[in-house]
């Protein structure tokens, strides 16, 4: 008897973990980031945020693997810790904040690595230059906080070739090299609550 009762809590244990990571998601933008880093003159390297986005994640497989994930980046909300700095990432030389104010991702394929590893495949869009890129992604696991809320958590992480999306200013140093890089390094840190 005590054996049946025990393998039936732990079904239920087991289908409650399972299930929870099924359903509509809401990002917890306390607790989750948009970062980059790029180098700069070829030996050191400049991190920034973006302040303003916004995160959607649905799934109803137990696996995630049919996740649709959509992400909005305010491009005037860049912050490296130096406004005149900023300020020429928000110009024409770089983002046109102005002219382009948000940055997309629309997942379309989400595959299965290992046990906790995926690659996200998706479109990215920014001024209006849209291109396929992967997120090496890893779940970082589910629990339940102190007020019984569902929470979920990804860490993903890709590189993109700035000069694939039109961001041309190229200054190059005396040795060689440029002074910003055109490879830059995307991290993205996302927690989501699940909706009731």
């Amino acid at each position: 008897m005590k054996r049946a009762a025990s393998l039936t809590l732990g079904i239920v244990f087991f289908a409650s973990v399972v299930g929870a990571q099924t359903g509509s998601w809401k990002l917890d933008k306390a607790h989750s980031q948009v970062t980059f880093s790029v180098t700069h003159m070829v030996i050191s390297e400049v991190i920034g945020v973006f302040k303003e986005f916004d995160i959607t994640f649905t799934s109803e497989k137990e696996d995630l693997t049919d996740a649709k994930i959509e992400a909005i980046v305010k491009s005037k909300s860049i912050d490296t810790g130096n406004e005149r700095r900023d300020n020429h990432v928000r110009s024409d030389d770089f983002l046109n904040t102005e002219k382009f104010p948000e940055m997309k991702f629309k997942s379309t394929k989400v595959e299965k690595t290992g046990q906790e590893t995926y690659k996200i495949t998706g479109d990215l869009t920014v001024r209006d230059v849209t291109k396929s890129i992967i997120l090496d992604t890893k779940y970082k696991g589910s629990i339940k906080d102190p007020m019984g809320n569902t929470r979920i958590a990804f860490k993903a992480t890709t590189t993109v070739d700035r000069f694939e999306f039109g961001t041309t200013w190229n200054k190059a140093i005396e040795t060689g090299g440029l002074v910003a890089g055109k490879d830059i390094d995307v991290t993205l840190l996302m927690e989501f609550i699940k909706q009731k």
